[in-house]
């Protein structure tokens, strides 16, 4: 990732934030969802809608991801 594309991404969760690399946003989107269930963490309406519609165009992408301790 760019230093320009990392100061847009920010803080922003995937309802407000995708990589412009379209190639790229199916591993974005599992890596992304794998973090959050690592952590235990929650999502709200807006994030969950857009994971879910990354979800429906990367039918073959499988999110790992191992618990935290």
């Amino acid at each position: 990732m760019s230093a320009a594309s990392n100061r847009s991404k920010a803080d922003k969760d995937p309802a407000e934030w995708l990589p412009s690399d379209g190639s790229y946003r199916c591993t974005y989107g599992a890596t992304w969802v794998g973090t959050m269930l690592r952590w235990g963490l929650a999502v709200d309406d807006n994030e969950r809608q857009a994971l879910l519609g990354l979800a429906e165009d990367c039918p073959t992408t499988t999110v790992v991801y191992e618990p935290a301790p």
